[in-house]
């Protein structure tokens, strides 16, 4: 199985996701990095804490960005 790294976006700064996680495929580490951009929106929301974290960057082992989950598009805002 491949693993999957799930750097943070925040501001100009990079968080490098050190030891990733496997998955079967892309579509479930796209899905995983979804539901854990919508963990990280409601606990900031409930902190009444401002989103610094824009997106998670995917990344292969070999560091090439395979998708990017936007914050934003993680939640309808209607």
């Amino acid at each position: 199985m491949p693993r999957y790294y799930f750097h943070v976006r925040e501001g100009g700064v990079l968080g490098k996701d050190p030891k990733g996680t496997k998955f079967a495929n892309l579509d479930d580490a796209y899905d995983y990095a979804v539901k854990a951009a919508r963990e990280v929106i409601a606990e900031v929301g409930l902190a009444n804490d401002v989103i610094d974290v824009t997106r998670f960057e995917i990344t292969a082992e070999d560091g090439t960005v395979l998708r990017e989950v936007l914050f934003r598009s993680a939640v309808q805002l209607e």
